[in-house]
């Protein structure tokens, strides 16, 4: 609407929505005005989403009617005393508001802008320079449109690729040999699952220079000739093992745990695309390989949704057609090769190579090998635990409807408001869109009024342990190790610690009585061995002391003394015996705050 102000014969609003045009005749009519009035309009009415106060009373149909009367806000006040009745003391009271609105709803003329004319001229989109920009912004639905539009265009872009598929023995092995004289290869594994302790092997994906590959399908439909998956894993585990040839590869760590269950220990892991994307912009949405094709390549990569579709209808990838399956997993194997010599180069200009070569890639195979390895877990232990807090949750339960007098949803926002602020006429402590809020911070305020309150907290505490963890741990446990394997990700935190999924082991919780009754049942491999838990030791605060060269933290660091019992002695003024558990937690919070 502030746009309005600019109307003039030679000016009009298009809207992009209505797709229409909007000019003085629709001003008028909308606000019975012309658009030389605009600004002394919206400095009567205000607008409150744009915090313009206006004049406090003075509606549109009045702005209207006294702009129509006296022209503009100028004569309004040079001839207030012909104004008359109440309209003249809302107008007096705020004048000040009205001028100040003025200067505020009214666009800057003078603002020092070139316009070059020539780029608004239509013209066909640079399609290279189009899908680097959408990738950059994330815009992910633009790309196929792109296409759409410039189809020729979109054609030269993707260069034909050679990708072969490999469906005899003889033939594989005759590569094989080739292969293994190669510094470098880039692999990939398709197969039946995206959990790779659970996943069945289809088909290796090979590529050893830029825009060719190799597809050696071990699994497929009926009709189509694949090599016997033995036979062909027999053969390519010299080569895979080898660490003298370098190994390439996007998510290279999922690979290695399909490999392992199938009795291949993969060596010469080397280039990692998803981790060098990563350690370049930890910030990044996405560092999938589709997503770094468009980025880096101007390439969009054949989707997986295309070969095997999505929900009720979807295949399994041994049910893909062979023609289909070679080019996207060939594809798969040569992309990482194109983008390694490139993302190699940025890490050197970000002077991360060292990060990369040292700490990152040696840590892809240690997951690895954890994610293989998984842990045990007692599921007798939480099969007890899941009849415990299913027979608390009951008693919880009866409780809370005692205290609410009578049965309700406990698990609905909106029956829970209706029992605390209609029924107990509680106080209403923050708003949301669809009511008062029922969350933990307003209920922990409100146990201050009522019993009611703590209950819920306790009831919702209890039900998320036992849906999450007791009752969720044992349907993850693998059927054939007994162990849950969650997997380790290195892309995820943009901070660059570890997270862990399928399940989440760090968000299991250690200081109540119940989270550690979930963590005892967890167990060693081994009787006879026992879980060690480390941590670095108040990394932070030790950081903090170098770089503020501070005295007092250094030498507390250097009689290895604990720092935040030192600090809670000092704030509560007692000895450094005297400190309390809830005095040095607090003494925590304002060190690392």
């Amino acid at each position: 609407k502030d746009c309005r102000q600019l109307i003039t014969d030679r000016v009009k609003i298009y809207n992009i929505r209505k797709h229409s045009i909007y000019d003085a005749q629709n001003l008028t009519k909308d606000w019975g005005i012309r658009p030389n009035q605009v600004v002394d309009f919206q400095s009567l009415v205000g607008d409150s989403v744009d915090n313009v106060p206006g004049v406090a009373r003075i509606g549109p149909k009045t702005a209207a009617l006294l702009l129509q009367q006296y022209d503009s806000l100028e004569t309004i006040y040079s001839q207030i005393e012909e104004i008359s009745g109440a309209k003249k003391s809302y107008l007096e009271a705020g004048k000040e508001e009205a001028l100040l609105s003025r200067n505020l709803v009214r666009l800057s003329e003078d603002v020092p802008v070139e316009v070059d004319w020539s780029a608004a001229k239509v013209c066909a989109p640079n399609v290279d320079e189009s899908l680097r920009l959408f990738h950059a912004f994330g815009f992910r639905s633009l790309a196929p449109h792109l296409h759409e539009l410039n189809p020729e265009k979109a054609m030269e872009t993707q260069k034909p690729c050679d990708y072969v598929c490999v469906d005899r023995l003889e033939q594989l092995k005759t590569l094989v040999t080739a292969w293994e004289k190669c510094e470098q290869i880039s692999i990939d594994v398709e197969t039946t699952s995206l959990q790779p302790m659970q996943a069945e092997i289809v088909g290796y994906a090979i590529s050893t220079q830029p825009e060719h590959g190799y597809y050696v399908p071990v699994r497929g439909p009926d009709s189509q000739q694949v090599v016997d998956p033995e036979a062909a894993l027999h053969c390519l585990k010299p080569l895979l093992q080898s660490p003298s040839i370098a190994k390439v590869g996007q998510n290279l760590k999922y690979d290695l745990v399909v490999l392992r269950s199938a009795g291949v220990r993969v060596a010469g892991v080397a280039f990692d695309t998803m981790i060098a994307s990563y350690l370049l912009e930890a910030g990044r949405r996405g560092h999938s390989l589709d997503a770094l094709a468009l980025h880096y390549l101007g390439i969009e990569t054949i989707k997986i949704e295309s070969l095997i579709g999505k929900g009720k209808d979807q295949r399994r990838m041994d049910e893909v057609e062979m023609s289909e399956i070679t080019d996207y997993a060939a594809e798969d194997a040569d992309i990482p090769l194109r983008l390694k010599p490139i993302l190699q180069d940025r890490l050197l200009e970000n002077q991360l190579d060292s990060l990369f070569n040292t700490l990152e890639i040696p840590l892809v195979t240690i997951l690895a090998d954890m994610e293989y390895h998984g842990i045990r877990v007692d599921v007798e232990r939480l099969k007890d635990l899941s009849t415990q807090f299913g027979a608390r949750l009951t008693d919880l339960e009866a409780e809370i409807y005692r205290l609410a007098d009578g049965d309700f949803n406990i698990a609905s926002p909106k029956q829970l408001a209706h029992v605390l602020f209609e029924k107990l006429e509680l106080p209403i402590i923050k708003k949301t869109k669809t009511g008062p809020s029922t969350d933990a911070d307003v209920l922990e305020q409100l146990a201050e009024y009522h019993e009611l309150p703590e209950k819920i907290i306790e009831y919702r505490q209890f039900a998320k342990l036992k849906n999450t963890y007791v009752d969720a741990l044992p349907e993850l446990v693998n059927q054939k190790t007994g162990r849950v394997h969650a997997s380790f990700n290195q892309v995820v935190a943009a901070t660059g610690r570890l997270s862990s999924s399928d399940p989440n082991l760090q968000n299991i919780p250690i200081r109540s009585e119940e989270g550690r009754a979930i963590r005892s049942a967890f167990l060693p491999g081994n009787g006879k061995w026992t879980l060690l838990g480390a941590d670095y030791s108040q990394i932070e605060l030790r950081v903090l002391a170098h770089y503020a060269e501070d005295a007092a933290l250094i030498g507390a660091f250097d009689r290895d003394e604990d720092i935040h019992a030192l600090v809670a002695s000092q704030i509560h003024g007692v000895a450094l015996g005297d400190v309390t558990k809830e005095m040095r937690r607090s003494a925590k919070a304002v060190n690392f705050g």
